[in-house]
């Protein structure tokens, strides 16, 4: 299965699961990426960290470890 970390600037993903675990998974829920939201991503910085996507209709920045802890399909 993909990671949010694989989806190219401009893609849009399903969340199928959230790998991470303890104050990292509670984080990532908290921001309002749950399973079966839509995730858009906007920008992805040069190095790759941070990107920003937009989840229910804000913008936020994900760091790299965040976003590969997110499954997608």
């Amino acid at each position: 299965m993909a990671t949010l970390r694989e989806v190219a600037c401009g893609g849009s993903a399903k969340v199928m699961r959230i790998s991470a675990q303890g104050p990292m998974r509670k984080r990532i829920m908290d921001m309002g990426i749950t399973k079966g939201c839509t995730v858009i991503v906007r920008k992805v910085a040069p190095l790759g960290d941070p990107m920003e996507v937009c989840v229910r209709g804000y913008e936020l920045s994900l760091r790299k470890s965040e976003a590969e802890a997110i499954e997608v399909e």
